[in-house]
């Protein structure tokens, strides 16, 4: 049997590097989820950089927390925190142990275990809606808390794995500023995307939270 050089595992390495290196490389990577009723494969088309303590729009700006702890620990792993009440979001840890870097999970194309994920992501019309955004996205692959700290370079039996996959070529990537981080790191053009692919999310500006009685208060 030959081995196929796109499903080799990325290894530690790969992550261990500058979080603006890593995240636009990332981009064609395929991440495998394996769920109790089968495996999610998707194609990473969007994603954002996030350069810790150096960027106001990190969680670790401030500093290390319980939350954010996985963060300064080795590369390679997940990240996964939960927001607005609601949501979980899926991270890549990267750059040097000690550095809080990572990157955001923003979008993807689910190329295999497109009944599973339609299964959580019921509102979905289409195919290319599944894993866009990077809510959908931990929603479709089933990523919750749980997988906080998974090492994504452990191999094809964990629970969640990054491989080599079909990078785009780089005329195909685009950059420009993170959706919805406001402040000192509005304008940073750390977000990439592969150009034209349907399952980019859309951009939107930070909206700055309207201040109500209580808040004034």
């Amino acid at each position: 049997m030959i081995d196929r050089p796109d499903r080799t595992p990325l290894p530690r390495d790969f992550f261990s590097r500058p979080v603006l290196e890593v995240a636009p490389e990332l981009l064609g990577r395929t991440l495998i989820r394996l769920t109790d009723d089968g495996p999610i494969e998707l194609r990473l088309t969007e994603v954002e950089a996030y350069a810790g303590e150096a960027d106001p729009g990190s969680h670790a700006y401030r500093g290390r927390t319980a939350r954010n702890a996985v963060m300064f620990g080795p590369p390679g792993h997940a990240y996964v925190y939960f927001t607005y009440g609601m949501w979980h979001c899926l991270n890549v840890v990267c750059g040097p142990e000690g550095h809080a870097s990572g990157i955001l999970l923003r979008a993807g194309e689910i190329r295999v275990g497109a009944d599973l994920a339609s299964k959580r992501r019921i509102s979905a019309r289409y195919g290319r809606e599944l894993a866009k955004g990077p809510a959908r996205l931990a929603t479709a692959l089933d990523v919750d808390r749980a997988l906080n700290g998974t090492d994504l370079c452990a191999g094809p039996s964990a629970p969640l794995s990054l491989l080599h996959g079909t990078p785009p070529s780089p005329d195909q990537v685009r950059s420009g500023p993170r959706t919805g981080v406001g402040g000192d790191g509005a304008h940073h053009p750390w977000r990439f995307w592969i150009d034209n692919d349907p399952t980019v999310s859309p951009y939107r500006a930070h909206t700055p939270r309207r201040r109500t009685g209580r808040d004034a208060t």
